[in-house]
Parts: C-alpha cells; sequence; structure tokens
C-alpha cells in the first residue's frame, strides 16, 4: 500500500465502467446483471457495462445482444476467436471510456456489492484500489497452495511485486488506464502491468467465494503456462541464474579434477565405475536441456513480439458511438 494521498475527488458526474470478459458464461448472465444492478444503484455515479465476448461457444454473446437491446449501458465487444482472458481484458479496458474502471469476473467470484468501497477510497485520492482475497476457501487446496508459490516466488524474483492474493479485480482511475494504453506488449499479465505503472495503490480485503455458476475455463496446465508468461515477462532472472550454475559445476569440475590427481599420485590411477559416470553424464545433460528450456522461453516471447500482431481482434461492437 502507497502513503495516504493528500488529494481528494467526487463522484458526482462521474463515470464508473464495468469490464467483464466471457467465455461461455450463458448460466451465470441473469444473476450477474442482478448483483450488478443492485450493488451500482445506490453508487450516484453514470454506469457503463462494457462486456468481452472472447470467442464463446455457448450462447452468451447471443443472450448479451437481446440484453443490450433494451439497456443502453451495456457495451459489447464480440472478438474473433477464443484470445485468451488477458487479451479480452485488455480490450475491455481500451474500450472503456469511463473515470473509473473496474475489471470483474463475470461468475461473480469477484463480488460487485466491494465497488462502494472501491470508489469512497477512490474519493479519498487513491488511482488504484485492488481487492485482497483474506479468504481463499472456496479454491481446491492445490489452487491455494500453487497461488501462493507463485506470488512467494514472482515477487521474490521480480523488481516490481505483486500483492499477495490479488486478481485482476480492482478499480482504476482514467489515468491509471491511460498509462496502460501505453504498453503495447503481446505477452500479456495483466497483474504485472497493474503492478508496473505504479500510481497511490490501497487493498481491501474480501472473502473470495465460490463460482455462481457454470465452471471455470482454466486447467493445471493453462495455469502454469500462465505463471511460466508472468515470470518471463517481469523477472530475467531465470536466465541470469545459469551463468552462477555454470560457474558453480566449473569450480565442482575443477574440484573433482584435484581429488582424482591426488588419488593418482597417493595410490596410483584409479578407473571410475560405469554408474557414477553415467550419473555425471545425465546430470550435466539435464542442466544443459534446462538452460536451454529456459532460453527458449525467453526467445519464443521475443519472437511473438517481434512478429507485431495485434494482441486480439474485433468482429462486431455493439453500442458504443462508432457502431
Amino acid at each position: 500500500m502507497t502513503p495516504p494521498p493528500t488529494s481528494t475527488r467526487s463522484r458526482a458526474g462521474r463515470t464508473l465502467s464495468l469490464v467483464i470478459p466471457m467465455h461461455n458464461e450463458a448460466a451465470g448472465l441473469d444473476l450477474l446483471f442482478q448483483r450488478i444492478d443492485a450493488a451500482t444503484a445506490p453508487l450516484g455515479v453514470n454506469l457503463e457495462i462494457v462486456c468481452v465476448d472472447d470467442g464463446s461457444r455457448d450462447d452468451t454473446y447471443a443472450r448479451l445482444i437481446a440484453r443490450a437491446a433494451g439497456d443502453p449501458r451495456l457495451k459489447l465487444v464480440a472478438l474473433t476467436r477464443n484470445f485468451g482472458k488477458e487479451a479480452a481484458l485488455t480490450a475491455g479496458i481500451e474500450a472503456a471510456t469511463g473515470d473509473m474502471v473496474v475489471p470483474l469476473d463475470a461468475d461473480l467470484q469477484d463480488p460487485p456489492e466491494l465497488i462502494g468501497e472501491f470508489i469512497s477510497l477512490w474519493e479519498q485520492g487513491y488511482d488504484v484500489v485492488y481487492g485482497v482475497r483474506a479468504d481463499r476457501a472456496s479454491d481446491t487446496p492445490m489452487k491455494r497452495f500453487s497461488a501462493g508459490a507463485f506470488y512467494r516466488l514472482f515477487n521474490r524474483l521480480s523488481d516490481y511485486p505483486i500483492p499477495e492474493s490479488t486478481g485482476d479485480f480492482r478499480l482504476m482511475d482514467r489515468a491509471v488506464v491511460t498509462a496502460l494504453a501505453q504498453l503495447p506488449e503481446r505477452n500479456r499479465f495483466m497483474k504485472g502491468l497493474f503492478a508496473w505503472v505504479g500510481f497511490r495503490q490501497v487493498g481491501v480485503p474480501y472473502v473470495r467465494p465460490a463460482r455462481a455458476a457454470g465452471e471455470t475455463s482454466w486447467r493445471y496446465f493453462g495455469l502454469f503456462r500462465f505463471a511460466i508468461d508472468g515470470l518471463t515477462a517481469f523477472t530475467t532472472v531465470p536466465l541470469k541464474v545459469w551463468t552462477g550454475v555454470g560457474v558453480l559445476a566449473a569450480f565442482l569440475a575443477i574440484g573433482f579434477a584435484a581429488v582424482i590427481i591426488v588419488e593418482v599420485l597417493v595410490s596410483g590411477r584409479s578407473v571410475p565405475g560405469y554408474a557414477s559416470l553415467m550419473v555425471v553424464i545425465l546430470f550435466g545433460f539435464a542442466l544443459q536441456m534446462i538452460a536451454l528450456g529456459v532460453l527458449g522461453e525467453y526467445i519464443g516471447r521475443m519472437y511473438q513480439e517481434v512478429k507485431g500482431r495485434p494482441i486480439y481482434l474485433v468482429r462486431e461492437r455493439v453500442g458504443f458511438d462508432d457502431t
């Protein structure tokens, strides 16, 4: 948390933009909008709801179209295929026009009822107000363990630490959104980007509920790849560590050679065993393959960046002034 700000703001006449990436969320749409309406009605702000359909295979987008016909607050961005949550979130944030922008999960694990507290802290002068998952009992033990391990590892290696147990659920001032728009990288790890831009930030703890409907699209392999993306996007330590490994291996080799020389001088030449020789060879081969794998991860991301492909492609926009 940054030091308390000295300036204040007013929500009067301001617009709040909710950005909701969606992928196969048809089952929970009615409850989602009920909760949003109930939570935002007393806030005293203008409301814009930007829903990004990230290549849903169910009737999510058809239901959104029907709802948008009678709700001018609703704006839709349909991507041409499933680009992933980070790309969909980027599309929604870039499309949002509000003075305050709040990314929100469609599964209601980010409770809309917390937005009022976010706005109160924004009025006190904070530019980013993020939710902190104080209780993740709704997640599986494996998910809690892996998430905790990732945050600890990321914050140890990266120069731009992420507050532990935070997600994308946060309120951002327009100045923060403008700063994010200046970051053109294709390897989007939004939690890291939110931390990198800085500004005055404060956390609000909340209990993370279970999904309201449907099932998550994330699988453990996808989460593992996501973690690798985050680490390689914000630290080069995995590359640098292999210099230390090489130096250590060189010293070990010199030491082992010295031991062999002493043995030869003292007791005559000894013939090393086949098993120990194979262990050393296989261990050295494994280290080389790991080093090449780490190098390949970074080269692959460089390849993606230099191609310069857009982060996402839009098939249709509904409810915007230019449509």
